[in-house]
């Protein structure tokens, strides 16, 4: 969907001032350096308002606002199953047989079953967390639910740090595009005894900044910045599902009934349906 919002965004601006009869000249033959001006100057801000951590977080998001969320329904449907076998263990035969798969997940046979939730070491090491404080006998689920919730909480505002980060370049582009025009005009004055014709094409040259700065802004920065914080909106789900089920557990409901209520906050769209989680825990328990 991003690559089609920005063809209909190119294709329709400048479509339009083609043919409305815009000469293309002027502005492909200014676009390098104004573009050059600007960029560099967006850049360079970014860099010195980031940490090299917080910059390999932005690309990252900048990737993932093209491939789409983090979580498909088949991880979610993972973190049912996975959710499932620990809370059944855990109440069948208690925090002794629960600790290895705890505190070592990486060597845990039932960890090892999805993969993909292993590789993400936030996600793994919350789960670790949450199941860990049921084995310290906290179990106080209003106190569970709110500590968790305050994990869930940092580890999303770490995450929306590339959309502050872009945030402040879309906020900026406008201006640098003004510090760009403004160069132009000051070129442009320089040669104030040059013909009209000579002089039309350089102001219009030194327009195409105040254009471009306004034009990134709000017609590829933005709305990249709003498709990364959707999209980490709606990954944050997949940590709620894993404080749904631990308070559910602390409230001495079976390990099926915790998954469901589980499963309850999962987007919509991502959500595996109840005949399919109830196929998938027989199978583990007939397994």
């Amino acid at each position: 969907m991003i690559l089609i919002g920005l063809v209909l965004v190119f294709g329709l601006v400048f479509g339009g001032f083609g043919l409305s009869g815009g000469s293309f000249d002027v502005l492909l033959h200014a676009l390098p350096f104004e573009g050059m001006m600007i960029g560099g100057a967006s850049l360079g801000a970014l860099v010195v308002s980031s940490s090299a951590s917080g910059l390999k977080m932005v690309l990252g998001s900048l990737k993932r606002a093209v491939k789409g969320p983090r979580w498909t329904s088949k991880d979610y449907a993972d973190l049912l199953a996975l959710m499932f076998e620990l809370a059944r263990l855990q109440r069948s035969k208690g925090a002794v047989a629960l600790e290895p798969h705890i505190e070592n997940p990486g060597g845990s046979s039932i960890f090892e079953r999805y993969p993909r939730i292993l590789r993400e070491a936030e996600t793994t090491s919350l789960i670790a967390d949450a199941f860990r404080l049921l084995s310290m006998n906290f179990d106080d689920p209003h106190q569970m639910e709110d500590v968790l919730s305050k994990k869930i909480e940092s580890i999303h505002q770490e995450n929306l740090g590339p959309v502050h980060a872009l945030n402040s370049v879309a906020d900026g582009l406008p201006a640098i595009g003004i510090v760009a025009a403004v160069l132009g005009v000051i070129k442009t004055m320089s040669a104030v005894d040059q013909p009209p014709a000579i002089l039309g094409t350089m102001l219009g040259g030194a327009l195409v900044g105040t254009f471009l700065g306004v034009f990134l802004a709000y017609c590829i920065v933005a709305p990249v910045v709003a498709r990364i914080q959707h999209i980490e909106d709606h990954d944050l789900a997949f940590a709620h599902v894993i404080r749904d089920v631990v308070v559910a557990m602390l409230n001495g409901h079976p390990a099926n009934i915790c998954v469901e209520i589980g499963r309850g906050n999962i987007p919509p769209h991502s959500r595996p349906s109840f005949e399919a989680t109830e196929t998938a825990q027989r199978e583990m328990a007939a397994a």
